[in-house]
This record gives C-alpha cells, structure tokens and sequence, in this order.
C-alpha cells in the first residue's frame, strides 16, 4: 500500500521557464511550464523517498513551513 503526504511546492517564474521547491525538504526542480514545474518537483520528490534512507529523510525535512505575505516600505 503507497502512504502518500502533502509538501509545499512554490513555483516561481525565471527568465524562460519556472522553477519549483518544496522547501520542507529543500528539493527543487524546473519547467517550462507552471504545471510541468510542478509535476518535476512530485517526480523529483517521489525519486528522493525512493532512494534516501530514514535518517537523510529526517536531517531534511523541516516540519514547519511558514509562507506569508510581507508589507514592506521600499522608497
């Protein structure tokens, strides 16, 4: 049975693509598109706990991920 869980992806755009991370566990990957940006990062995700042990999972992974937005004086 395949145990499944949810990570943050942020997905930004780049000169000629984007790029995507799940800073849980500080994993990134690219796309040409928003959708294939974040269908590398699932891949490159699901590649990672396939081939990381127990202890390379739990040094990475950051339990608390927080994202907000910021109002900030520029001028």
């Amino acid at each position: 049975m395949t145990k499944t869980k949810q990570f943050t992806a942020i997905i930004e755009r780049e000169k000629n693509g984007y790029v995507s991370l799940c800073p849980e566990l500080d994993i990134a990957s690219q796309g040409n598109t928003i959708e294939e940006a974040r269908s590398n990062l699932v891949e490159a995700l699901e590649l990672f706990f396939e081939t990381a042990d127990r202890s390379e999972v739990q040094d990475r992974l950051i339990t608390e991920v927080f994202i907000t937005r910021l109002e900030v004086s520029v001028g």
